[in-house]
């Protein structure tokens, strides 16, 4: 069956804590020294960044330990020409900007994350069934938004 073959080729881990999760690199820099991978997809990279370090004393910190992680997964993507794939969380900006705006939502990790990312997409419910995929920023796509749906058979083009 192919789904199971598919299963088979995929690792899973679950960290507790940021050092956590900078061990568990280590650990998958070292796999990929014995096997061949071709995505490494990291949920909620921020996360547990935010509940490790708390308020804005620790701020600096946070930012610095997210970057060495980030870091890492860059050095990870090119040694072993892997993909990498982060989901993050967003936050309302309370500014001044936010009431300008259509969607005064940000990502977290601030300039820290969105130097290390290459290419950052915004992802958001639309209505009924469809989701919306928004180029959010790119240095070789421009600005732009995609609907689609998601059905038992996969990704496909969303009914109006």
């Amino acid at each position: 069956c192919y789904q199971s073959t598919t299963l088979e080729n995929i690792l899973v881990a679950r960290a507790y804590t940021h050092e956590h999760q900078l061990t568990l690199l280590s650990m998958v820099a070292a796999k990929m020294v014995e096997d061949c991978f071709r995505v490494l997809i990291m949920d909620s990279v921020t996360a547990l960044f935010r509940v490790d370090f708390t308020g804005r004393g620790e701020l600096a910190e946070r930012q610095q330990k997210l970057g060495l992680l980030l870091s890492k997964l860059v050095k990870l993507a090119e040694e072993f020409n892997v993909a990498v794939v982060l989901t993050n969380q967003v936050v309302a900006d309370p500014g001044g900007a936010a009431m300008f705006t259509a969607d005064p939502k940000k990502p977290i990790g601030g300039h820290v994350l969105a130097h290390a990312s290459t290419t950052r997409l915004s992802l958001r419910k639309g209505r009924g069934e469809q989701r919306i995929c928004k180029i959010y920023d790119s240095p070789c796509l421009p600005e732009s938004e995609a609907v689609f749906a998601i059905a038992e058979e996969g990704v496909v083009d969303a009914k109006d």
